[in-house]
């Protein structure tokens, strides 16, 4: 792991223990990486409750409570699947915080939606915040840019 990607996860740590808030993630595109990322340092114990990836249309309705309308409406790369994914998996954990991710790695469209879009969205208690990312490396590059960039939507949400 790279020293940019270790201080993002040391200011998330500070973050979360100084403010004595908990999370909760829910992920599809990004596979658990962000749940690794989190628990690399020691102590994520004291804030970080749940991790769930839901990669397939059936378990983010199955296992998150996705609606099958949103998903019929929007498709699972979408802003509205991202917001209910951290909306619906807050509320199961009971956390103070949560991050969701959805979206196309690539290499191929999916759901007529191009490689390198992926959704991220953050919920606190009656507010969810979402970004929309056009990611242009390869599926592994992608992955690692959206988890980053989940932590620093999510640290910046925190200290806002």
């Amino acid at each position: 792991m790279d020293d940019k990607i270790s201080g993002v996860i040391q200011k998330l740590h500070e973050l979360f223990r100084g403010k004595n808030i908990t999370l909760s993630v829910a992920e599809s595109c990004t596979g658990g990486l962000i749940s690794h990322y989190i628990t690399a340092l020691p102590g994520a114990s004291s804030f970080f409750e749940a991790g769930f990836v839901v990669y397939s249309a059936e378990m983010k309705e199955k296992i998150m409570g996705v609606s099958s309308a949103v998903i019929a409406e929007h498709g699972v790369v979408s802003r509205e699947t991202a917001e209910e994914m951290a909306e619906k998996v807050r509320a199961a954990a009971g956390t103070d915080f949560s991050i969701a991710t959805t979206g196309n790695l690539g290499p191929d469209v999916l759901e007529g939606k191009e490689r390198g879009l992926v959704y991220l969205a953050v919920s606190r208690d009656g507010k969810t915040f979402s970004k929309e990312l056009h990611l242009t490396g390869d599926r592994t590059a992608n992955k690692e840019e959206a988890a980053v960039s989940a932590l620093r939507f999510l640290i910046d949400i925190v200290s806002g």
